[in-house]
């Protein structure tokens, strides 16, 4: 088969063009009266005409879904070679559409929708056809949303689909959202009043399967109920009943799953499948039972919600602090749940999560304040926390580890896990817990109990790890590095000291640490942390209610925030908190911020199809079980204001299949406001371009603010994994990973991975970093394809020759060109020559000799490569 690249096929002449571009004046010409002029009317406005455009795919750079929208039909969008393919517009508001026009290149659609929504995740047809023809289409349609697409199923050509232009026609404003045909119920939690044995749960009538069923016990009443996961305008349900039907039954709605409104009533049901056209709001719909058409219970196959589009309207549901809906993906035990059933679902997590570092399946187990006998060995996207003030109100006996059996002893994919809030006593006869992870897996804010025990950061006689963070933390007795390749600890506690070295040990603040010696052994110890705020974490008050903490700003900071002291900062009931479940809407999330709610999202990946805009200061958005907010139709997962004092926390940001030009931007661009007195800060935020599906994003995280501190951090494009997971150099594209724009921002405890162009840039005056770790791109296929100009390859860490103050201390950088070894990096720092830009204590490696990096930093430093692996340099001027 011929690839696309070398293919050649005819292309419209320019007249055929200029015929094109006249369909649509010749069109209103026919509109006009004998006088030549427009009936007394008004017109349908053009609307799509240079609004933002998505593609599922683009053939090429050249043929841009924005060249759909520019007016110019001699510019296009071109698909990849296969179906489905869909080119969307955002309209930037809601409208009442009138026509569609498409003006085809000679790859058309055969078979195509047109489809509208109002939050670009929900969508409803209105048009269809399996025999177009291509050439210029005039379609009148009737329908209303803010987004418009046009969903190809069926190509007309070998080729992909290609519009010269997708014209949108009506008005803005809009009338009542027409009815989506999406089963908003369906995989969404259901309960019942009863039933009729185990086999016939709740959950089957929401599971799409109409071969299982609910069942309920033989009287009356009864009731199934389903929470949406946010508030929803309902406008249809469907009941596919079985033999045992109700006869007198109501359609209800509720806000808080407590208060109930009968959207629809009837005491003649006769069964079967019945499709009820209702009016109403609500998170929950259930169907309640008063009277059975048989002798029999109630029997329902599924139920079916079907809404109008997205939810807009501000949510109506409040969150109880006392008994919060945390999803189900998160276990909260308390003292008197039996230690079997807290071992039993730990093992069962542990499972199923051992190897899941790509499945959506997320995890938190939280434990209430009292003591427990458990041992949590954490997989992949798992979770656990004490629910106490301090870390000592919830003891577990036992272990809270990881180990890295799974891939024979190797730890250096041991990542995404996070053991938060807790104090831990070791078994009798037990002396060493294991730890053994690399980046984005926390041991933050714990307490390993007993001067005689030591925690272990991976065994050199079973492999490798490759990075981690401790943080205000207190280990009583003895840190082992051990094979541990490079590691960042902060405001910690180490009673009987630390011991071992690799690359780069990084200790800021950290109480216990061994003497500075970079680079043999290579410890970098800076006495104190300037400025950092801990991370919000949820706990429960003495009277039961969930609260969320707020550590306050700390300077010039040493050891912990809580051991032996009270911790400063401030409280926040959860009854402030929008608890967001996976499904809802950036709609509905960002009504309830704009209601000055704060945000915690549950387990599980959240979907947003705008960007979620955080703009009220002091805002708290906290993530449970490292849930993730996945960017589709190429939009912005996050925008925060420049706004003082917001906190972002325990979230993973992770890029859809359409390229998005930011995952996460912190204050808009040109952002100028100081927040030197209360700084925006991220706390174990993570990224991912890549890894489950291919995932595109231009940049990953810029931040425009000044003042910002990130508090570890991990950016990571995928380009090598496991097998069966998508990777590639034109693949999973992402130019760069952290953008710094602002003045004065810090970070402790930097990641970033594997980006085809620079790693970390820095424009911004007066930035710090402490501790950066770093892997440069494996796949470049060439040198030149990984050229800066006349520069070999990207460097690590740019700052920018504009800025005349930085600080950077304890930075790695590693190369493993693995695709082609003979690719070369020419330096991994490069920064301004100016005495206020300094550099501290640097190493870069050639990762088995694989590939080379021929200057740490600037021109300085030796070349790491196969003959000198590993290079040092500790200080820059």
């Amino acid at each position: 088969m011929t690839s696309r690249a070398t293919s050649v096929r005819p292309r419209p002449r320019r007249g055929l063009r200029r015929l094109l571009a006249g369909l649509t004046v010749a069109a209103l010409v026919a509109a006009l009266g004998p006088t030549g002029a427009l009936p007394a009317q008004a017109a349908p406005t053009l609307l799509s005409q240079g609004r933002p455009a998505t593609a599922s795919s683009t053939e090429n750079a050249g043929t841009p879904a924005s060249a759909a929208v520019d007016g110019n039909t001699g510019t296009r969008w071109a698909s990849a070679f296969s179906d489905p393919q869909w080119l969307q517009v955002d309209l930037g508001t809601r409208a009442t559409l009138s026509s569609v026009n498409l003006l085809w290149e000679g790859a058309y659609g055969r078979a195509f929708q047109l489809q509208t929504s109002d939050d670009g995740a929900t969508w409803t047809t209105i048009y269809s056809t399996t025999t177009g023809t291509g050439g210029t289409q005039n379609l009148t349609v009737t329908g209303a949303g803010r987004y418009v697409r046009i969903y190809g199923t069926a190509r007309g050509t070998g080729y992909g689909y290609s519009l010269w232009e997708f014209q949108v026609y009506g008005e803005t404003g809009g009338t009542t959202p027409t009815c989506g045909s999406t089963n908003a119920a369906q995989g969404q939690p259901a309960t019942a009043s009863s039933t009729q044995d185990a086999g016939l749960a709740a959950s089957n009538a929401v599971d799409g399967n109409t071969g299982t069923r609910w069942a309920s016990a033989a009287s009356d009443p009864q009731w199934l109920r389903v929470d949406l996961g946010s508030t929803r305008t309902i406008c249809r349900v469907v009941l596919t009943w079985e033999a045992a039907y109700a006869r007198a039954f109501q359609i209800q709605t509720s806000a808080d799953g407590n208060t109930w409104a009968t959207i629809y009533s009837t005491t003649t049901g006769a069964g079967g499948t019945q499709s009820l056209d209702v009016t109403g709001s609500g998170r929950y719909l259930r169907v309640y039972g008063t009277a059975r058409g048989t002798a029999y219970g109630y029997s329902l196959w599924e139920l079916a919600v079907n809404a109008t589009g997205g939810t807009t309207e501000p949510p109506g549901d409040t969150t109880d602090p006392r008994n919060p809906n945390l999803g189900p993906n998160t276990f909260v035990f308390d003292p008197s749940t039996p230690t079997s059933t807290i071992q039993s679902r730990l093992n069962s997590l542990f499972t199923q999560q051992e190897q899941n570092q790509f499945g959506p399946q997320r995890y938190a187990v939280l434990f209430k304040p009292g003591t427990y006998t458990a041992d949590v060995n954490l997989g992949f996207f798992t979770q656990v926390a004490g629910l106490g003030l301090s870390p000592d109100d919830v003891n577990l006996n036992g272990h809270v580890r990881t180990e890295a059996f799974w891939m024979g002893g190797n730890a250096t994919q041991n990542f995404w896990r996070a053991a938060e809030n807790l104090s831990v006593t070791l078994p009798a006869g037990t002396t060493v817990e294991r730890w053994a992870v690399s980046q984005a897996a926390p041991y933050r804010r714990m307490h390993l109990r007993g001067a005689q025990n030591q925690i272990q950061l991976w065994n050199g006689g079973d492999g490798w790890s490759s990075g981690g963070l401790l943080a205000d933390t207190r280990i009583d007795g003895l840190v082992v590095s051990g094979s541990q390749q490079q590691w960042y600890s902060r405001n910690s506690e180490f009673g009987n000291g630390w011991t071992g070295s690799v690359w780069n040990m990084v200790f800021q603040g950290v109480t216990g640490a061994p003497p500075p010696h970079f680079p043999n052994p290579s410890h970098t110890v800076i006495a104190q942390t300037p400025q950092v705020r801990e991370k919000p974490f949820l706990y429960i008050d003495g009277t039961g209610e969930y609260r969320v903490f707020v550590p306050a700003l700390r300077n010039n900071s040493v050891g912990t925030s809580w051991y032996n002291k009270t911790p400063a900062g401030s409280s926040i009931s959860l009854s402030q908190f929008y608890i967001v479940q996976p499904g809802t809407s950036a709609a509905t999330i960002n009504a309830a911020l704009a209601q000055g709610r704060h945000l915690l999202f549950t387990p599980g990946v959240h979907h947003v199809t705008e960007p979620i805009q955080v703009n009220r200061a002091d805002t708290v958005v906290l993530g449970l079980g490292l849930a993730t907010i996945q960017a589709d139709n190429g939009s912005v997962g996050m925008r925060v204001g420049d706004v003082d004092g917001v906190k972002v926390a325990g979230l993973m940001f992770e890029a859809g299949t359409t390229n998005s030009p930011v995952l996460m931007e912190v204050g808009p661009s040109g952002s100028s406001a100081s927040h030197a007195t209360n700084p925006t800060s991220l706390h174990d935020v993570f990224f991912r371009i890549g890894g489950p599906h291919v995932g595109k994003a231009t940049n990953t995280l810029t931040v425009n603010s000044d003042n910002v501190i990130g508090d570890h951090m991990w950016l990571w494009r995928a380009d090598h994994a496991a097998s069966g997971v998508p990777t590639g150099w034109t693949l999973n594209t992402a130019d760069t990973g952290l953008t710094v724009n602002g003045d004065n921002v810090t970070m402790y405890g930097l990641f970033v991975e594997h980006y085809q162009k620079y790693q970390t840039l820095w424009n911004g005056n007066g930035g710090r970093t402490y501790f950066y770790q770093n892997e440069l791109p494996y796949d470049p296929p060439n040198q030149a394809a990984w050229m800066n100009g006349t520069t070999r390859g990207y460097a690590a860490y740019k700052v920018a020759d504009s800025v005349t103050s930085h600080q950077a201390f304890g930075l790695g950088s590693y190369s493993y060109f693995n695709v082609n070894p003979a690719v070369v990096e020419e330096r991994s720092f490069e920064v301004p020559i100016n005495p206020n830009v300094r550099f501290t204590n640097m190493v870069t490696v050639s990762l088995g000799g694989v590939g080379t990096i021929n200057r740490v930093i600037n021109n300085a430093g030796g070349t790491a490569n196969a003959a000198a692996q590993q290079q040092y340099l500790t200080t820059y001027p």
